[in-house]
């Protein structure tokens, strides 16, 4: 399916729902990095109230699960009935579905009970929710089947889909990595930022990452990492137009170091903003630093981190 055209004098707006597991943080935090202000778990009866104002400079997403409050099949259907009556609104229904067993094989990896099924297994709640959100399924104006889909891949069709007409027609990600853990599948370019001076070995910011300013500062320092980003950004911004004239339609950059959290998230945080200051549109993700902060959600221990 394909995203609606839209009108610009209107408000857009996503309804992002679906069974849990399918990946609805994940759409909602890919809205976000795309220009999208997002409301995630919103109760159903305030949905009215948040549009009587003006409309919003950015386009609205809004996540809606069985776990908002005063959730009901027919409260949401509904609110959909609502919406598409409002003046000045251009609501589009996002259904992300998924396979029961691939829901399942998620639930045993966390090791999280079922909203609808606290006391029972897994999958009784997965076929509850399921026959729950029939008639909202039957509603979506976009639908994604998430059963074979990672999140990056997820990602990518929300950029595709629903990024905001600015001219752009080149989706661009960046993402951090560490080489312990491999490359990055579908990366177009890499590279290696292993020769900069590495903040491991400053005990006092060990435990930081590449988004902090000591470690921002500590590796801006290194009198090699100027000359570095000066050709890298202008090689980027010398090939992005080319590759979009050649009809691409996404292209990914990865960078790399030993542990994925200091060197390669410092450095893919800087070129995301230089790029966005030239007016391009573009999505990051921290592999490393992600797959950490699930661990911990998680109570798995994380591991002995080193960049």
């Amino acid at each position: 399916m394909t995203s609606k055209p839209q009108d610009p004098q209107l408000q857009r707006l996503v309804l992002v729902t679906g069974p849990s597991g399918a990946g609805r943080s994940t759409a909602i935090n890919a809205l976000e990095d795309i220009g999208y202000e997002t409301i995630d778990n919103l109760p159903l009866g305030m949905l009215e109230r948040l549009f009587t104002g003006p409309a919003l400079p950015r386009p609205m997403a809004l996540g809606l699960d069985v776990r908002n409050r005063d959730f009901s099949q027919q409260a949401l259907i509904a609110a959909l009935d609502l919406l598409q009556a409002t003046s000045g609104l251009a609501p589009e229904l996002l259904y992300l579905d998924c396979a029961p067993h691939t829901l399942q094989r998620r639930y045993s990896e966390t090791r999280r009970r079922h909203p609808l099924a606290p006391a029972e297994t897994p999958m009784d709640g997965i076929r509850r929710e399921i026959d729950l959100l029939g008639p909202i399924r039957a509603r979506a104006d976009i639908l994604i089947d998430t059963s074979t889909l990672p999140p990056h891949a997820l990602r990518t069709k929300i950029e595709r889909w629903f990024a905001p007409d600015s001219g752009q027609k080149l989706g661009l990600s960046v993402q951090s990595f560490s080489y312990k853990r491999g490359l990055p599948l579908g990366v177009d370019m890499v590279f290696d930022c292993r020769f900069l001076k590495n903040p491991y070995w400053d005990p006092d910011l060990r435990g930081l990452d590449g988004q902090s300013d000591k470690v921002a500062a500590y590796i801006a320092q290194d009198e090699r990492f100027d000359i570095f980003f000066d050709q890298l950004q202008t090689m980027v911004l010398t090939l992005l137009p080319a590759y979009l004239a050649e009809g691409r339609a996404h292209f990914s950059i990865g960078f790399g170091c030993t542990g994925g959290q200091h060197r390669s998230v410092f450095t893919s945080e800087r070129l995301v903003e230089a790029l966005a200051q030239q007016g391009w549109q573009v999505s990051i993700r921290h592999r490393e630093l992600d797959r950490r902060a699930e661990l911990a959600e998680q109570g798995a221990p994380v591991g002995r981190k080193e960049d």
